[in-house]
């Protein structure tokens, strides 16, 4: 599928750019055994077709929805701004492409608007979060929503910064309703990415349409991965690939993290790191309880799964490794997250 909205003949940068359209997959074809070895063992992305269908977001979910049922409810649609959800829906849907309006990105559905939830259910099984929805992950860092954020914007709006996730997090972002375009960039070409002094998993580059070769030299070598995501899709980023989302048309996605053993070490190296400003003897305590927590996940993920009920069903649970094994979301203690 080609790319929509990157004109690649508008600018030096772009003409000699790598640019590959990401692999699809069909949810119908692939089993989620099988995109947990491919794609989230291999730090590999990909787009599954249709991983999302049968909740009732996929009807109910529009730009009129939130408006009519949420039109008085402030939001916080960007760390510095709030509006009301009227307001915000009636400047989504004036957007142009010359001139787009806010782009949501920091609702999380379960703290702040859990009446949202039962709308998703049954859960998209590709982006379970896995080891987030471990009971014995500490209370502090167990999300078994997978940190569920609602991101809606209009034509030509996008995320403010193309970044990669933070504690080495895999992410995936389903699209609910309208189109999507999506941009992907590999671990490997972070140093074209030119990141922000302090904050090395945002770029510093404005907007990747527009890249001033003068003062971004090296984007050019960079490799970009590109699709469009429509109602039902999902795209699996890696942890440490930088993305960047563009809507095309009103637009409603949610975004999940994912993790697992295939990124845990990523993990605790940035929770234990010397910027998390615990102490030495602390930060090393810390690192050796959670290489400790990731060893026995990593042995009750491998315990066979013959039941769900007595002691084999109890001990999988405390390693899920599906939505099922999880339970719903009327079980998550949503009143109690930050």
């Amino acid at each position: 599928m080609a790319a929509v909205g990157i004109d690649v003949q508008t600018s030096p940068e772009a003409r000699t750019q790598r640019r590959v359209t990401l692999e699809r997959r069909s949810a119908a074809e692939l089993p989620y055994p099988v995109f947990v070895r491919e794609y989230i063992a291999r730090n590999r992305p990909v787009v599954v077709e249709n991983a999302l269908q049968a909740c009732p977001a996929r009807q109910r979910w529009t730009p009129e929805y939130f408006r009519e049922r949420f039109g008085g409810k402030r939001i916080q649609v960007s760390p510095s701004e709030q509006m009301t959800f009227a307001d915000f829906i009636d400047a989504v849907l004036a957007s142009r492409e010359d001139a787009p309006g806010p782009y949501m990105y920091r609702l999380f559905i379960g703290p702040h608007m859990p009446e949202l939830l039962p709308d998703l259910e049954p859960l998209n099984p590709y982006a379970f979060p896995r080891r987030l929805a471990s009971p014995l992950m500490p209370q502090r860092w167990r999300r078994p929503d997978g940190y569920l954020k609602l991101l809606i914007g209009g034509i030509g709006g996008r995320f403010p910064f193309l970044h990669y996730d933070l504690e080495n997090a895999h992410a995936t972002i389903t699209e609910i309703h309208g189109d999507k375009e999506f941009i992907l960039y590999p671990p490997e070409d972070s140093a074209f990415m030119y990141p922000k002094p302090g904050m090395p998993n945002q770029s510093t580059i404005p907007d990747v349409q527009r890249v001033d070769p003068a003062r971004f030299p090296l984007y050019e070598r960079a490799t970009q991965y590109h699709t469009v995501l429509h109602p039902g899709d999902m795209v699996f980023v890696p942890s440490r690939w930088w993305h960047g989302a563009r809507a095309l048309s009103p637009s409603i996605s949610i975004c999940q993290n994912v993790l697992d053993g295939s990124n845990w070490g990523g993990y605790v190296d940035e929770l234990c790191s010397r910027s998390s400003g615990l102490s030495g003897p602390k930060r090393q305590a810390k690192r050796m309880y959670l290489s400790a927590l990731g060893g026995l996940l990593s042995t009750l993920e491998r315990w066979p799964r013959r039941s769900a009920a007595g002691a084999a069903g109890r001990i999988a649970r405390l390693s899920p490794v599906t939505c099922d094994e999880a339970g719903d979301s009327t079980a998550w203690a949503v009143a109690n997250w930050k």
